[in-house]
């Protein structure tokens, strides 16, 4: 039977995850998109599962994030949230669904949480973003934010670079950051930004701050392919890979075919 890699098997909610900043001890998120990698995942302790909009990406190979839509993404969080018991699953609104009204953000936020059973949502963006966001937590679903490198807003940014580097930027993402936690975002997620501005928010606000290739932070995020090697042209700076499963897999499947191209698979024991 599986064990958790972690002692503590109660079902996290984000009030633990406050309680884990203030207790300083570190956060955990993987990306998944299926029932199998969820289970996994979840079964190996991590403490928060994202639903990522990066399923266009990794599951249905575009190049960006903006294709994917509201069934979609219910679809791939159903999936997960039928795998996992312990972590607090988090699943992303996509591009388009909460950005033109907040009474589109929340028809399409309510939606999401009833037919997919998710236990948050993220959203990317700041002030520009605040009353939608209001409101969703207003009808009693927790948020998580986004700051930083939105990759919704890819063509805004014209590219994938560390993002508030200069200081009108990086003024504006601790505005940002603290009127999201003042209106009650649940946690704030930081992309590709400079660590020290990083660290700079994680002071300032109360709720977790998880990064992803911001540095030290409450927490880490990375997208469960890439930092277990499935994507062999996916090198940023920021990511440690913890296995090569391209070559794993690449090796099995050639030995398969091997196997069924010379008749020696199945063998005698392999045959009813």
């Amino acid at each position: 039977m599986s064990k958790y890699l972690v002692e503590d098997t109660r079902k996290i909610s984000v009030q633990r995850l406050k309680e884990m900043k203030a207790n300083g001890e570190k956060i955990s998120m993987l990306t998944a998109y299926d029932y199998g990698t969820a289970k996994i995942v979840d079964e190996a302790g991590i403490d928060v599962i994202l639903v990522g909009d990066s399923a266009s990406n990794v599951m249905a190979g575009n190049a960006t994030t903006l294709p994917i839509t509201v069934e979609e993404m219910i679809y791939h969080a159903r999936s997960v949230v039928r795998g996992t018991k312990r972590a607090l699953v988090v699943c992303d609104m996509p591009f388009g669904s909460y950005q033109v009204c907040p009474a589109d953000s929340v028809r399409n936020a309510i939606h999401m949480v009833q037919a997919s059973g998710c236990d948050a949502l993220k959203l990317e963006g700041g002030v520009e973003i605040i009353e939608s966001v209001k409101k969703i937590i207003d009808a009693g679903i927790p948020v998580v934010g986004h700051l930083g490198l939105t990759p919704q807003s890819i063509h805004k940014f014209g590219g994938y670079g560390v993002r508030a580097k200069e200081k009108a930027e990086a003024d504006k993402l601790l505005t940002d950051a603290v009127a999201l936690e003042e209106i009650g975002c649940a946690a704030l997620v930081l992309e590709k930004i400079p660590a020290n501005l990083s660290q700079e928010v994680c002071r300032r606000l109360s709720i977790p701050v998880i990064g992803i290739g911001a540095g030290p932070a409450d927490g880490q995020v990375l997208v469960i392919d890439d930092m277990l090697g499935k994507n062999k042209g996916f090198h940023p700076k920021f990511l440690r890979q913890y296995a090569d499963l391209y070559s794993i897999m690449t090796d099995a499947i050639g030995s398969y075919i091997t196997d069924v191209k010379s008749g020696a698979f199945p063998n005698e024991d392999e045959r009813y």
